[in-house]
């Protein structure tokens, strides 16, 4: 087929695959060498190995290094300031990029795409279909077509005859960014334009990078329309959709793990909307950390790692047995697998659920001081929203080594445009409306910080949450934690009882408040800042 390039020369473009001829890429503007349309998983497997971009596992996983970025790149991620969106956007907690240096930079990438061949994947975002959004992923590699692939909700052939996308993400690792000509950081570039419906990323190969710019154009989008988006993962009790829970949480606290639970059906590990009806997930698929994956204590995560077509990130291999190190963490800490729900036997057919009757959120604290369980008033449960407090684990981002704490608003805080309080303010709506239970769970350190104690059993975590789902706290006695000033059970299940009170878990009290005071130290400042301090206490500023 013969296109126009931007400079007025015609040119021969290779298109195969299945797609909307009235929504090709030439109708958007964009030319390339070559563009394969909706490949299959198999077909994408196969052109990833043969142009070296992976190896293949054992089992049929792609392996793949991302190279010098093992993780996510927030810092060089902009929003164009364009007249339509600049008074809603949350600008503290986004970097602007001016309508000018994006067309710069959409001049410069189209120039460079022209001369590639790419990979068109048209997908779904959200399972209710009144609500879902088409976003469209023009990729460079093979594999990270395949990545979205797995991770989105995919088309039927009669629904792609008719697709036509919304939003659009270019992704060209190749090309490298000029701060000073293109208006960003550094060579590594996600620019995002709400006008032109338009997601330029650059410079970097994780592929992290095209899943959170799906999630980012969804945080911007639903609000207005009484959707919360959840950085969350969800499930219900086996055949009652009714029960539903959501699990909030930033990567490494356990989001993931917990939501797999073979005695409740999987809603998604990930990203949810939160609409009058209940739970939907906005993806098809999983994003998990495989570092130190167990089989015993994750089967269900284990068996879709080693699936057929799945995405292995990072994950070290044999190069003569083919066979994984899930132990290894030579190349990052942050080691992913990127597989379809359908690699899971116990994912829902539907992808949702009914409105939530348990709300988790999750942290992992660094200082070993938060309890693994604590039931929160409504009041409490949306100030520890907007909060977010967790520690960044090793690789997520780049730079991150070691277990840093944080605070992440709404456990979303990359991944928002709009003020943080409007998310929590439609948060406590939905709380308000549906009466579900709040709890805080600290998957991380006990027995010590992360210097001199131990992570919470998983067993632990989840005997926990299993025990809140089946109201088995309803009637126990509760005691006020002297941290957080919230209410912690008296006891649990009989292999959780040990864990429950933080202090009683460290060898040396004083070093216990040590700790506890070099949170507060942390914390009090940034409840001051959002208006809080008045709806979490703690005691532990009377004990310096």
């Amino acid at each position: 087929m013969l296109r126009k390039t931007n400079a007025g020369v015609v040119v021969r473009v290779l298109e195969s695959g299945v797609w909307n001829l009235e929504s090709d890429l030439q109708k958007q503007g964009v030319v390339v060498k070559s563009a394969r349309y909706n490949a299959s998983e198999a077909a994408l497997l196969q052109a990833s190995l043969s142009k070296s971009e992976g190896v293949l596992s054992q089992t049929g996983a792609l392996v793949v290094n991302t190279g010098k970025y093992t993780g996510r790149s927030p810092e060089d991620k902009h929003i164009v300031e364009e007249p339509s969106t600049k008074d809603d956007i949350w600008w503290e907690g986004n970097r602007k990029m001016s309508p000018v240096s994006f067309e710069c930079l959409k001049s410069d990438m189209l120039k460079h795409i022209s001369n590639l061949d790419v990979e068109v994947q048209d997908l779904v975002c959200g399972s209710v279909k009144e609500h879902s959004v088409n976003v469209r992923l023009v990729a460079q590699l093979s594999w990270h077509a395949l990545f979205l692939r797995n991770l989105m909700r995919r088309p039927s052939t009669d629904e792609i005859s008719q697709y036509a996308p919304e939003y659009t993400i270019i992704n060209t690792p190749s090309f490298l960014a000029d701060p000073e000509r293109h208006g960003c950081r550094s060579e590594t570039v996600i620019a995002v334009s709400f006008e032109q419906k338009l997601v330029l990323i650059a410079g970097t190969e994780y592929s992290g990078e095209n899943k959170k710019s799906a999630f980012t154009i969804l945080n911007h989008l639903y609000p207005e329309r009484g959707i919360l988006p959840m950085h969350c993962s969800a499930n219900h009790a086996l055949g009652e959709p009714a029960n539903t829970a959501v699990f909030f949480g930033l990567s490494g606290t356990g989001k993931t793990t917990l939501s797999a639970d073979p005695d409740r059906t999987l809603i998604g590990d990930d990203e949810h909307g939160w609409y009058d009806d209940g739970v939907f997930n906005f993806e098809g698929g999983c994003y998990a950390k495989t570092i130190r994956l167990s089989e015993q204590a994750e089967p269900e995560i284990w068996n879709a790692v080693h699936a057929f077509g799945t995405v292995l990130e990072n994950v070290v291999i044999d190069p003569n047995t083919r066979d994984l190190d899930l132990n290894d963490a030579s190349i990052t800490e942050n080691t992913r697998a990127a597989y379809s729900l359908t690699a899971l036997k116990g994912a829902s057919a539907t992808s949702r659920g009914g409105v939530p009757k348990n709300v988790f959120l999750l942290t992992c604290d660094a200082f070993g001081v938060t309890p693994p369980i604590a039931r929160l008033t409504p009041e409490e449960a949306r100030a520890l929203f907007l909060l977010g407090f967790t520690s960044k684990v090793s690789g997520t981002e780049r730079g991150v080594t070691t277990p840093t704490p944080t605070f992440s608003t709404c456990f979303g805080a990359p991944f928002l445009t709009r003020k943080p309080e409007v998310y929590g303010d439609l948060f406590a709506e939905k709380l308000s409306a549906s009466g579900a239970k709040v709890w805080l769970i600290n998957t991380g350190w006990t027995g010590g910080d992360y210097l001199s104690g131990s992570r919470t059993p998983i067993y632990v975590s989840r005997a926990l949450l299993r025990a809140a789902i089946a109201g088995k706290f309803d009637d126990v006695d509760y005691i006020k934690d002297e941290v957080w000033g919230v209410d912690v059970p008296l006891s649990g299940p009989q292999e959780t009882n040990e864990y429950l009170h933080p202090l009683k878990t460290w060898g040396d009290e004083n070093k216990f408040w040590t700790s506890a005071q070099n949170l507060h130290s942390q914390l009090e400042p940034k409840l001051v800042e959002l208006g809080l301090s008045d709806v979490i206490g703690t005691s532990v500023a009377q004990r310096k």
